[in-house]
């Protein structure tokens, strides 16, 4: 075979996606040999009497928890409870905050109203609002979205700032030299060169939003994980406790892949580019 016969090399673009592929199956076998190793030397520590069930259950015991909870539908009561009460005032956040959060990054007068507000409200926790939140909504399900509220909406406005804020100035008098008018450079540079910093704060922030939900439901909620979590330790019911964080991570995870796929929809070019 002469060299013109020759098979013609595999693009760079097309090597990068096989290797991609093949790389797949290698962490997702790594990630179970990690995990299979924690379970593993957690079921020898219990089983070998090396820690003591009241502090740490074994796993047969916390899979029994979860089943009679699964099976009686009270988890996944407490589970769709907790979601709902997180993703309402995440999602009233997110619409206040974002615009808001834009505003601020391109309008200074915005900032100068805001940032007193910003600097007062951002070092108090959410669970700093429960004793308002009473008084003012009760202990119904508007005060447990009222506290995720209170607790996201800040840090959602500061990720927006910030992402907004460090899009590349060259742009946007590049386009206004083109004629762009305010509004197309608001839609066609500003918030795509901002998306990636905004969508990255809403994920980080969501975590912040369970733990807001959380907080509220141990001291006033007869449903939700933070319930059960807070009535398995009245009880005594170590692994009941195990079974509500598991499902805290698992729910958590779930929106993190789903955050991450709405993330490849929206932002292909952004995609392409870490690759």
């Amino acid at each position: 075979m002469g060299p013109t016969d020759a098979a013609p090399p595999i693009p760079v673009t097309e090597a990068g996606r096989l290797r991609r592929r093949m790389a797949v199956p290698g962490r997702v076998a790594i990630g179970a040999l990690s995990v299979s190793i924690v379970l593993g030397v957690w079921y020898l520590s219990t089983a070998l009497g090396w820690i003591l069930p009241v502090f740490l259950p074994k796993p047969e015991t916390v899979l029994q928890e979860a089943w009679g909870a699964l099976a009686g539908g009270s988890l996944l009561k407490d589970v769709w409870m907790s979601s709902k009460r997180v993703f309402l005032g995440f999602a009233l956040a997110g619409v206040v905050a974002i615009p808001l959060g834009v505003a601020m990054a391109v309008w200074a007068p915005v900032k100068a109203v805001l940032d007193p507000f910003v600097s007062l409200l951002r070092p108090l926790p959410s669970i700093t609002w429960i004793p308002l939140t009473m008084l003012w909504l009760g202990i119904g399900e508007s005060q447990k979205v009222a506290i995720v509220f209170m607790g996201s909406w800040i840090y959602i406005l500061i990720y927006t700032y910030e992402s907004t804020r460090r899009v590349d100035p060259l742009l946007v008098r590049a386009a206004r030299n083109l004629g762009a008018r305010d509004i197309d450079v608001m839609l066609e540079v500003i918030l795509p060169g901002a998306l990636p910093g905004i969508i990255t704060g809403l994920k980080v922030t969501l975590a912040i939003s369970w733990s807001c939900v959380l907080s509220a439901e141990m001291i006033a909620a007869q449903n939700g994980l933070g319930a059960l979590i807070w009535q398995a330790k009245d009880w005594g019911n170590l692994a009941l406790v195990l079974v509500g964080m598991i499902c805290i991570s698992i729910t958590v995870l779930i929106a993190d892949r789903l955050a991450d796929t709405i993330e490849r929809l929206l932002l292909p070019w952004e995609r392409n580019r870490r690759q």
